[in-house]
């Protein structure tokens, strides 16, 4: 993010910062940079597909120890790419790098990859704690400068740009943000976290009294996200920078030095700009002045108050009313009930989609779900030609609809044509225009959502309502995946689900139940199998793979409901999926374990295990886990063909019983 080196630069000059204690105010939250910073930095599994449940426990604490101190915070969450889509090139290497650290990750090395669902289950907290938010319609920074200073308030983010915006309160880098770390005051007794903040006069004052409106023409010059222009390194391979005298520096330090000393000749932007220009070749001048120009733009706040949302929950965009977008669907965008991932792919006609710890060696784990995907375009692209703008409609009408996508394929990143889902016949067009989408019946929406999944809402009754678009997506993954799913794949995820059933039982008791004590007991042997420690247990490159198509799938299915404009009620990201958990449980399943039977203890949750078991086989075809057995094996069935498969029946009887029929024991037969 930001400006290469800056940030590490600043840390070494403790002269720029002013020591706060941080209480009694507002704060603005730099959304994406905070779940990442707080992902990354609390040893969280990043391997396993991601543990989500201890996130939620991890973003919990941090917001209440903002609560504990009187700070109220407002999150600004990053939407997706802007019209212009300046930024691709920076976007496109970004995923390569990301690439790299998963193919690493995946072979026992360092790096940092993101878990697919981790953007989705941090809004669920802030909706869960009430912590107002919003998604911007494109990169955040600028909303973010707006509302800092209409509040008169300091930013938390960690990131370099944020040193070069004009902040009236200063920007809080998150390094510094002692949030583990309360402190009393003495006089009063309030608790306050102590921080640093970062002064941009005191940045100035080093810079012989730099004139502050030359730190844009630094940050673009220095190489942030949207430039590297040839042209710039003439101008460095020509000019000798003042370093001055200081302690031992990289060669980034030196140059970010030596370019901030040089400009602080200048007594303004103009001066400074032309002495730039002279350096340069005279048929590139005029253009370099305008992309200078124009990329300087983005360190000035933007026109959006952000203030206006938080108090009546809409705003006014100029970019958004530019893009005639349905109304329902740009309010949608900035209340985070839709991702980025839509106006990428309705905008700009692409997106690129998140690496993850996967089997390089096989296709990307996208692939499973891209019917999914394809139906999501369907809608997008179902549009009458004179609704949105111009740019919104590059699609020749004698042509199918294309998208693309930006995805990995071995160790590289690939972009790929995608045409849409053939679905006119059944659902008309004019019926799911994507103006009125939001008001087609939701019976009719749901009918569209079970389609594409491959179920019927009969053989999902037997499981709340929260559950429905989660096993409605394991059907789909059971049959669709590739390499294919294994019963144990299949067990361990739905244990796995159950442990985040038994741990919301236990956060939130239902007095009406009275197995508390029995489900505790039940709780804290997954646990101690979530906490197990073990030198065979190195990453199952093809478990993995498996687990991370499961997650595509998800990912797809919540951004079809949520553009169907949640027919089903969205499924509670913070505890469904345990990355580790689900991984060891397989593993337990494999040595012939059966973690089922500890279930019996709690007859609720029980049933609920045999409901979710039996959805599974009802949505597949007679046989679908049967093992293919070898030529050998198949004559000799052939010879006694007159004998009845006991295969399942006899398996039927290896597992407890539960309710009336022990439901779930047809996949205790993958052994």
């Amino acid at each position: 993010m930001g400006i290469n080196g800056l940030m590490s630069y600043v840390g070494e000059h403790s002269e720029f910062f002013v020591d706060l204690q941080l209480r009694n105010t507002n704060v603005i939250i730099d959304g994406n940079n905070l779940y990442h910073r707080l992902y990354f930095d609390s040893n969280l599994d990043i391997r396993r597909g991601g543990d989500y449940d201890s996130f939620t426990d991890i973003i919990r604490l941090f917001f209440e120890s903002l609560a504990a101190c009187n700070i109220q915070p407002y999150v600004v969450l990053d939407g997706g790419s802007d019209a212009s889509d300046k930024k691709l090139t920076t976007l496109k290497e970004r995923a390569f790098e990301k690439i790299q650290a998963a193919n690493s990750l995946s072979c026992g090395g360092g790096g940092s990859v993101l878990p697919l669902l981790v953007r989705e289950v941090f809004k669920q907290i802030l909706t869960k704690l009430q912590v107002p938010f919003v998604q911007s319609f494109s990169e955040a920074d600028r909303d973010i400068v707006s509302l800092a200073n209409h509040l008169n308030c300091p930013v938390l983010t960690l990131d370099s740009d944020f040193c070069i915006f004009d902040l009236q309160a200063g920007y809080c880098p998150l390094n510094y943000f002692q949030w583990r770390n309360l402190c009393r005051c003495k006089d009063s007794q309030d608790c306050y976290i102590p921080t640093r903040c970062f002064s941009l006069e005191r940045f100035c004052r080093h810079f012989s009294n730099m004139n502050k409106t030359l730190l844009p023409l630094f940050a673009v010059m220095s190489g942030n996200d949207y430039i590297n222009l040839p042209a710039i390194e003439m101008f460095f391979s020509k000019i000798h920078l003042p370093i001055g005298k200081s302690r031992q520096r990289s060669r980034k330090h030196d140059r970010i030095q030596g370019l901030l000393n040089w400009l602080s000749r200048f007594a303004d932007l103009g001066e400074a700009m032309e002495n730039v220009l002279k350096y340069l070749k005279k048929h590139e001048k005029e253009e370099i002045r305008q992309l200078l120009s124009s990329f300087m733009e983005e360190y000035e706040p933007s026109n959006v108050n952000l203030k206006d949302f938080f108090q009546s929950g809409v705003y006014e965009s100029e970019e958004l009313k530019k893009l005639k977008l349905p109304q329902w669907i740009g309010a949608s965008l900035i209340k985070g009930h839709l991702p980025p991932f839509v106006s990428d792919a309705l905008i700009l006609r692409r997106t690129i989609l998140h690496v993850q710890v996967e089997n390089i060696r096989r296709g990307s784990a996208h692939t499973t779900a891209l019917p999914i995907r394809q139906v999501i375009y369907w809608l997008l692209q179902n549009t009458s030609p004179s609704s949105l703008s111009p740019s919104l409609n590059k699609q020749p009408t004698s042509f199918p609809p294309v998208f693309h996508e930006f995805d990995r394929f071995q160790k590289s990143l690939k972009k790929s044509s995608v045409q849409v889902a053939e679905l006119a016949q059944k659902f008309p067009d004019s019926r799911y225009a994507l103006a009125t989408l939001n008001e087609v019946p939701i019976a009719d929406r749901l009918l569209l959502l079970w389609e594409t999944l491959g179920v019927t809402a009969s053989i999902l009754e037997p499981v709340p309502c929260l559950l429905q678009l989660p096993m409605a997506v394991t059907c789909y993954w059971t049959r669709c995946s590739e390499p294919k799913v294994t019963l144990q794949h299949i067990r361990a995820l739905l244990l796995g689900i159950i442990f985040g059933e038994l741990d919301k039982m236990l956060h939130i008791p239902d007095p009406q139940v009275s197995h508390a004590e029995v489900n505790k007991i039940v709780h804290d042997q997954f646990l101690k199998w979530k906490e197990k420690k073990s030198p065979k247990d190195a990453l199952e490159l093809d478990a993995a793979h498996t687990f991370c198509q499961w997650q595509c799938c998800l990912q797809a299915g919540l951004y079809l409901n949520q553009l169907l404009c949640s027919p089903l009620p969205e499924p509670d990201l913070t505890r469904l999926y345990n990355g580790t958990l689900v991984h060891r449980l397989y593993h337990e399943l494999k040595s012939s374990s059966t973690p089922e039977n500890l279930l019996s203890a709690s007859p609720k949750i029980y049933q609920l295990y045999c409901n979710m078991v039996q959805i599974v086989k009802d949505s597949t075809p007679p046989g679908f886990f049967q093992k293919k057995k070898s030529k050998s094996q198949r004559k000799k069935d052939k010879k006694v063909n007159q004998l009845p498969d006991t295969r399942e029946s006899t398996a039927m009887d290896t597992l407890p019983s539960c309710s009336v029929n022990n439901r779930f024991a047809i996949l205790a037969t993958d052994k």
